[in-house]
Order: C-alpha cells, then structure tokens, then sequence
C-alpha cells in the first residue's frame, strides 16, 4: 500500500459540521467531496438531510448527492462500487478525493472491505417490505428466529428496515446474512486513507440539532416530505425512514401536532447521533489496518472558524506531505 493514492475521510455524527470542513478542505487541497451519508443520496430529500446547496457546490464538485430515487433502497454494496468510481474519476481530474459522511458503514466497506451478498431479486425484496408493513417489524423477527435464528439475533425487532433486509436475503438466495458475511468477500479499497473524526460535545449538538431542524422547517422540509408521502411508497424504504419523515408524515395525516412533531424529530436525529458515536468509538476508522495513515480526533463546536478549519487542514496537508514522502 506504499505507492498507493491519498483519500481523505471525514467523519462524525449529523451536524458536527463535517460538510463545512470538507468544503475548506476541499478548496485547500482541490479536491473533490465525494457523499458518504446513506440518506443524502436521495434525491427526494434535500432540505430535511440538509444536503450542499447552490452556493457549496460553485465552491467544489460534490459526488453522490442526491442520484437515487426514494423508491430504490440503497446499499452499502452499491454505494461502495459508486464511490470508488467516483474516486477514481477524482483522481484522474488530478483532485483529492473527500469522503464526508456519517454513515459507518459506508466507511468501513472501504477500509475494511465489504462482503458480497447476492441480490436477492424485486420479487422476495417487495414480499419483504409487504409483511413488514402489513404484520409489523417485530412479527417478521420472529418469524427469522424461526428460520434464520443467527440473522435474528444480532438484528433489533424494531428496526424494520434491516429486518426487511434480512428476510429478503433468506427468500430470496436460501441463506440467511450472517451465512453470507462469512463468505470471501471485497478487500479494502486501495487507498492510503488520512481521516478526521469530529466529535463535538453533546450539549452543543444538542442545540445545534435543535437549530438546523428549525432552519429546514423555515426553508420548507414540511412541502419537500408532503410531496414524498404523496408517491404513496412503502414506509419501510430508508428514504421514508428519515429523520423528519415519519413526523412530518403524521403532521399532514393530521395525527400528530406540528410542535410535538418537531420535538420528535430533534429527540430521534439526537438519539442517532449517539449510535453514531457509539460506532465510531467501537470502530477506529481502519486505524489497524495497513490503508489507514492517520486519526485524528477532534473535540470541538459544531460550527469552525475559519481559523480552526485552517488548523485542520494544515494537519491534513501535513500528513499528506510526510505519507508522500515515505512512499
């Protein structure tokens, strides 16, 4: 991995203020913004995953925002197969590639390679998504205790997306996740990989959450989700699964008041961040493995001065400077 080509991470929580550093370090290093958060590919979803607007984009090229459809779930294998093209497009235009997200897993399939599990086809996907919606995601884990009990045990029977998943997989290919995850699989991309781990205080995300879902809601996230409920599509797909969704879903079916829905809202985007932490403490963003170069870990405000991005992005260009000279 010695000759291998420089990427960037940046990772950390919702709202630590990962895109606003990437687009310093972006100008800094030229280089190329490439989506690492599951929910702002959807292009159905730009207000309420506060996805780069008009203004970030003249800045630098942003990748992967935005380009799927709410009714195709994504993946982290597709996302994985998608961000290393866009990667290797960076680098031919002679740009640094920054991957900017919160989404671990994202990360890891790149670090730590990723495991091929076979597509399991739109007929045991739909049927998946269908008893899930008609019998309720706790019913269908039991029903995997039944016939895939190691699947089951690591999945939460409330999580009715993953639980979908995993019932997809088993009708669809005969076996269950778990079987699948330890088969032979991808190997890490071949990057040499410096990172930037934001992990700001939780008071300060706290308000800083409580602040931007005001702000969307100011720039129209309730109109962006209405016209979202009115394709009629599964609750189960990630896409009606976030943040907002749901909540403002139940405003406008007149089941849930507007105030209580934002409160909601801001508990459960905070109640994730604190899963996201908790990933990111249990996994070191391919800190042992041979394409990781550097961690570095910052405990900071949500929002950068100038001179703290500045900072940091002269630690970044200084690690990029004695990694190339080592290789």
């Amino acid at each position: 991995m010695a000759d291998a080509p420089i990427a960037l991470i940046v990772a950390g929580p919702t709202c630590s203020g990962k895109s606003a550093l990437a687009l310093t370090l972006a100008e800094r290093l030229v280089g190329t913004i490439i989506n690492a958060d599951s929910m702002q590919v959807y292009a159905d979803l730009h207000i309420l995953t506060a996805r780069p607007d008009v203004a970030d984009e003249a800045r630098a090229p942003h990748r992967l925002y935005g380009v799927l459809d709410a009714a195709r779930p994504g993946s982290v294998a597709w996302w994985r197969e998608a961000a290393l093209a866009e990667m290797q497009a960076t680098r031919e235009d002679g740009r640094v590639p920054i991957l900017c997200g919160g989404t671990g897993m994202y990360m890891r399939a790149l670090l730590e390679g990723l495991v091929e599990v076979p597509e399991p086809g739109d007929e045991a996907r739909e049927e998946a998504r269908r008893l899930v919606n008609e019998q309720g995601s706790e019913a269908v884990h039991a029903l995997l205790m039944r016939d895939d009990p190691q699947t089951a045990q690591t999945l939460r029977p409330s999580d009715g997306q993953r639980v979908a998943r995993a019932l997809e997989v088993l009708r669809g290919t005969g076996h269950g996740l778990v079987y699948w995850r330890s088969q032979p699989g991808l190997p890490p991309a071949p990057y040499r990989f410096v990172s930037v781990r934001l992990h700001p205080p939780r008071d300060s995300l706290r308000a800083a959450i409580a602040e931007r879902f005001s702000h969307m809601m100011a720039r129209g996230a309730l109109d962006e989700v209405e016209r979202l409920v009115a394709r009629g599509l599964s609750p189960a797909l990630p896409a009606m699964r976030a943040h907002g969704v749901p909540e403002l879903g139940a405003v406008l079916a007149g089941t849930l008041p507007m105030n209580e829905a934002v409160q909601r809202a801001v508990i459960a985007t905070g109640q994730y961040t604190r899963r996201q932490a908790t990933w990111f403490n249990h996994h070191a963003l391919g800190a042992e493995q041979d394409c990781m170069i550097s961690l570095q870990r910052y405990d900071t405000s949500t929002q950068f001065s100038k001179r703290e991005s500045e900072k940091i992005a002269r630690f970044i260009q200084k690690t990029i400077d004695e990694t190339a000279g080592r290789a």
